[in-house]
């Protein structure tokens, strides 16, 4: 099979405030084949996304090409002028981001965007165009392909939307597709769909692709040649059969080291009850919550209904769910960000007023956030010792050396260098950033942390570096965690109990050994079931289960009566599950369903 894109040599490097040069890409090699997927993995800073963007002639402010060739069907790119580059990019190589939400425009309609490229570039009429567009929308199993142009990015799912993106670079039937961590930011389910479509739909094209990722499950399950990369060099590369399941490379193992197996019982540790009270540190109770106005004491737009969940002093728990459940809602209730519609938050026993501007400073104190993009959470103008400054002098009223003693120690608390204090935001790695959003709201000396996604941009190293942190803290301080994550995985290894949210309920909750042991959910079922492994030819086997085929990726609403699951179970009683709202089952410990089913058709 003849290469479609070679990489030869290619070595690129940035300046530094001496003007000096450094090099960033050491000598790297590799080609692409027609119809093939070919992955570069590595750590955050290894260089993936700079040698992929090199296919389109592109590198970052600050860096330059220093030599070595990428050529794309034996011609080379980086030598183009900037005519032939608009020629070649969007046309010959496409570009798929990793957050389609930031990619489409929201005042424009889907058709619009997905087209847009392929006309201007003259490869197809606007007609043309369209009838593409519909092609890919079927191939890609978009639902209702012949009206869904006329939609905005809004009025569909985050996966759809990441599928969308997908038929935006393949309209104009482009030779070779570069995706960037395309799959990081969807829950499991989701995810599994989208992979699938990918796959499927670059071998149909007969087009290529580099697939940029750090995540070594979802590796296996689509490129067919693994490249590893650490600090601008291959460290190994082989096929995904050899790369997965016979490494060579001490850094390879390690890579896989830091993969979590999948979900199950036992993972977890255990927890001390040395910081053991009487009353939960938090607590809702008959919560509902949503957007917009409130009217006759419901908002216009219902997200959680009935929630009730209670975080132990020195406990973490984790709260697990497809995107669009609840789960961020749910913590920005806690945290008086939205005020809840109906219910309760307590804190130590005591009601907190529903809204942040309500609550009193020793509350807003005890419960702290810790937002999912640390890139966004950190304001780029101010340096380490001010973001972390502030709240000491807020809540503490630390000054002076006082403070910048206590900044020092919250640096190392998060295990970072005393010198850090004085850089920017924009100095340091996405690890390193989020370890100084981390240190931000442990300023406060808070008794909850409201963690939301928080690793979820990281990549696997990084992000089990950043959990084993999480779990000294907590034994350490006695801090409690609401973990929030589409990463089961993750939350089997740290929380010690696991809320499961489906539309809006709690559809099953309990310790972690008691919710990742049968009997489980069927909505449980399908999310421990959508979690890649690390084997090639799982996602094929998966996509022909019982709960692959419960429906992935659909627009899940609240409903007012039944079972919100009803449409996608595949234990549903209909006349029951459809009508009548499901029963709170009581099971083993503090084990509970919500569902028609008994106890023993759960376990089958």
């Amino acid at each position: 099979m003849s290469a479609l894109l070679e990489v030869d040599n290619l070595r690129i490097s940035a300046r530094n405030d001496d003007d000096e040069l450094m090099p960033i890409v050491k000598g790297v090699s590799f080609s692409v084949a027609r119809g093939e997927v070919v992955a570069l993995i590595g750590e955050s800073g290894s260089g993936k996304t700079t040698i992929a963007l090199s296919s389109l002639g592109y590198t970052k402010p600050g860096l330059e090409f220093a030599g070595g060739e990428v050529r794309l069907e034996g011609e080379d790119v980086i030598s183009m002028n900037t005519d032939q580059l608009r020629g070649l990019r969007g046309q010959r190589v496409a570009y798929l981001a990793q957050s389609a939400a930031a990619t489409f425009n929201p005042a424009l309609t889907i058709g619009e965007q997905v087209t847009e490229t392929c006309v201007l570039h003259g490869i197809l009429t606007q007609e043309e165009a369209d009838a593409r567009a519909e092609t890919l929308y079927r191939a890609l199993e978009l639902p209702d392909p012949d009206r869904l142009g006329k939609r905005y990015p809004h009025q569909v799912s985050g996966g759809q939307l990441q599928r969308l993106m997908a038929a935006t670079a393949l309209c104009g039937k482009p030779d070779l597709l570069v995706l960037d961590e395309p799959t990081t930011a969807l829950d499991v389910t989701t995810q599994i769909e989208v992979l699938k479509a990918f796959k499927s739909v670059i071998k149909q094209e007969g087009a290529a692709a580099i697939y940029v990722t750090h995540d070594l499950s979802v590796v296996a399950q689509i490129a067919d040649h693994i490249v590893v990369l650490y600090a601008g060099e291959i460290q190994e590369h082989g096929t995904a059969e050899q790369v997965v399941s016979k490494p060579s490379h001490d850094y390879t193992r390690r890579l896989m080291y830091a993969v979590r197996p999948p979900p199950a019982a036992g993972q977890g540790d255990e927890t001390s009850g040395e910081h053991h009270r009487e009353a939960p540190a938090l607590e809702v109770k008959d919560l509902l919550a949503g957007y917009g106005i409130i009217q006759n004491g419901l908002p216009s737009i219902t997200v959680l209904r009935d929630v009730n969940v209670a975080i132990e002093r020195g406990h973490s728990v984790g709260i697990i769910g497809e995107s669009g459940c609840g789960k961020s809602t749910l913590a920005r209730v806690m945290a008086g960000l939205l005020p809840a519609a109906k219910g309760q938050v307590l804190l130590d026993g005591e009601e907190l007023k529903p809204a942040l501007e309500q609550r009193k400073r020793a509350e807003l104190q005890k419960i702290q956030f810790v937002f999912q993009m640390a890139d966004t959470a950190l304001n780029p103008r101010q340096r380490i010792d001010h973001i972390l400054g502030r709240p000491l002098e807020f809540y503490l009223g630390l000054k002076g050396e006082e403070k910048r003693r206590r900044i020092g120690e919250l640096l190392d608390m998060v295990e970072l260098p005393q010198e850090f204090a004085g850089r920017y935001p924009e100095e340091l790695s996405g690890g390193q950033k989020q370890r100084i959003n981390l240190a931000r709201a442990l300023a406060a000396s808070p008794e909850v942390l409201l963690c939301d996604e928080v690793i979820s941009a990281l990549d696997s190293i990084v992000g089990a570096n950043v959990i084993e942190l999480l779990k000294r803290l907590r034994k350490q301080t006695g801090v409690s965690f609401v973990f929030i994550s589409h990463d089961l995985s993750t939350v089997a290894s740290f929380a010690d109990e696991i809320v499961v949210l489906y539309a809006g309920r709690v559809v099953e909750k309990g310790t972690t050994d008691e919710v990742l042991s049968p009997p489980y959910h069927p909505y449980t079922r399908l999310l421990i079931s959508s979690v890649p492994e690390l084997r090639v030819g799982w996602l094929e086997e998966t996509m022909e289960t019982q709960e692959a085929q419960a429906g992935i990726d659909r627009v899940v609403t609240l409903k007012e009566k039944g079972c919100p699951f009803f449409d996608r179970c595949p234990m549903a009683i209909e006349g029951t599950c459809d009508e009548e709202t499901p029963p709170v089952r009581k099971l083993a410990g503090n084990h509970a369903i919500e569902c028609h089913r008994s106890e023993a058709e759960f376990a089958h």
